[in-house]
């Protein structure tokens, strides 16, 4: 859009009218300076009548729906408040659109009446934006471009400031742990019998005909001063962990510098997201944390879709970070037990595989995500209990899931050569 002041036929207008002011001198016609300097004076007054009683409200954005995960849609809607002294004819606008954002913020600008009969104006622009880069992207200002009545003479500006518009890192529907139905002990899973325990996960009931004389409870019996035997407790188990390792020895510069910019760390981000969003549906409560512990959300309760969207809505501004090791992975899950627990990081090595064996004892279900492996690095995590896929940024995130959900890392490794 030129900000040049005047159209090729003002520009033209100019020409022609100095043209005729040498010519009215070289050639003693004083009739060439009176057309000269009407020509000049059109020019001149169709310059001011945009500028003279032209006034901007300034844009209102809205975008629908105001929140928008990375490959989705936006219906951006602008609404521009303006007043004019004199009438204009058909102009342009066009939107400013950062990296990350594609789509045709432009279009036809309608001419204006006159202010004096009409009052203000309210002109309404809309277009469509595909989001392609995760963070929080700055749209706007608007450029409008108007033209007085003549032709002559063109008025750009830029009207309002930038609106953000939050880009949350992709979110895929993965699929059921089906064949798991209860073994991770999510509360929307079948509950699982703990069979011998200890007593603290027993119950008395009373004796009925046909029940063991071995599991008897004597202490309860003799409390009660009946029989009564051991039941065991139907019990679960809803705790799950997404340990996110954004460690910069793991990424690139990039994902330090800002959201967006590596494709290795968009595709983790997106698998976080994505493995966090299935457990909360399957009833875990699920703890999101760095390699060091460190929470990067608080605890999500089993079904909580509110808090589901405010960790992806934070997500949006997720970097890496300078320190972290995946040697402080292993102390988090010391004397404890969980449901499952997915590792996601960049690429690991021997001693990295080694430094998680320890956690496949803590969890019914180790998943690990990896962008890659050095050397043996992959198949001795999964020797070691894995569930393990390498993950790459083109890859679809529902395809890996199936991987490591229902399939061990050889099988794994078929499916994404034969892809």
């Amino acid at each position: 859009m030129s900000r040049w002041p005047l159209t090729p036929r003002g520009t033209g207008a100019v020409l022609i009218a100095v043209l005729c002011l040498i010519l009215a001198q070289a050639l003693g016609v004083p009739a060439l300076v009176f057309f000269g300097v009407l020509l000049l004076a059109a020019v001149g007054i169709s310059l001011a009548s945009l500028w003279v009683g032209h006034r901007d409200d300034g844009v209102r954005r809205s975008f629908a729906p105001s929140v928008v995960g990375v490959g989705g849609d936006v219906d951006v809607r602008a609404r521009i408040e303006s007043r004019t002294l004199l009438p204009t004819v058909v102009g342009l606008w066009e939107d400013r659109l950062p990296r990350g954002i594609e789509g045709e913020p432009a279009g036809v600008y309608p001419g204006l009446r006159s202010g004096l009969i009409a009052g203000s104006h309210a002109v309404d622009v809309a277009y469509r934006v595909t989001a392609r880069r995760r963070g929080v992207r700055p749209i706007g200002p608007l450029v409008v471009q108007t033209t007085d009545p003549f032709g002559l003479a063109r008025r750009t500006q830029q009207l309002g400031s930038t609106v953000p518009l939050t880009v949350t890192p992709s979110i895929v529907e993965l699929e059921a742990l089906e064949d798991l139905p209860g073994a991770a002990g999510g509360t929307m899973q079948t509950t699982t019998n703990k069979l011998g325990e200890g007593a603290d996960n027993l119950i008395p009931r009373a004796y009925l005909p046909g029940d063991s004389m071995r599991r008897i409870h004597w202490r309860a019996s003799a409390h009660r001063g009946e029989l009564m035997v051991r039941q065991e407790e139907r019990e679960s188990n809803p705790e799950a962990v997404v340990v996110f390792d954004r460690s910069l020895a793991r990424w690139s510069a990039d994902a330090l510098r800002a959201p967006g910019e590596d494709a290795g760390f968009e595709a983790a981000v997106s698998a976080v997201a994505s493995a966090t969003s299935r457990f909360v549906r399957e009833g875990y409560a699920v703890s999101v944390v760095d390699v060091d512990g460190t929470e990067l959300v608080e605890t999500i309760d089993g079904g909580d879709s509110a808090a589901l969207e405010a960790m992806v809505i934070g997500f949006a501004t997720l970097t890496a970070r300078r320190d972290g090791s995946l040697s402080q992975v292993a102390p988090l899950f010391a004397g404890s037990t969980l449901g499952p627990v997915a590792v996601v990081t960049g690429e690991i090595d021997d001693a990295d595989a080694a430094a998680l064996a320890p956690v496949v004892g803590h969890s019914s279900l180790p998943v690990l995500f990896a962008l890659g492996g050095e050397g043996d690095a992959l198949r001795i995590a999964a020797e070691g209990g894995w569930r393990v896929r390498p993950l790459e940024a083109e890859d679809e995130i529902d395809r890996l899931w199936v991987d490591v959900a229902r399939a061990d890392f050889a099988a794994a490794e078929r499916s994404r050569r034969a892809s």
